[in-house]
């Protein structure tokens, strides 16, 4: 098993398009092959998974009030 990762950026993009459920299915086997023989980046996976999850627990989901969401809309399609 590797013990450090060439291309940690990259993995680490990759990881936060899985477990945001970004990421394309063959991403998804490419990093599954990598994380067989790469320590670091399972290591990074667990602390992004478990960062991810606490977040979540934490974070009060409320609703946009319509004039915002409308004038944020009107803003991107200028």
């Amino acid at each position: 098993m590797k013990e450090t990762c060439e291309h940690q950026a990259d993995c680490l993009k990759r990881i936060q398009a899985i477990l945001d459920g970004g990421a394309t299915e063959e991403e998804k086997e490419h990093f599954k092959q990598h994380i067989d023989i790469c320590k670091p980046c399972i290591d990074m996976y667990h602390l992004e998974k478990c960062i991810k999850e606490a977040l979540q627990g934490k974070v009060e989901k409320k609703c946009c009030p319509e004039k915002i969401a409308a004038a944020i809309q009107a803003e991107i399609t200028k």
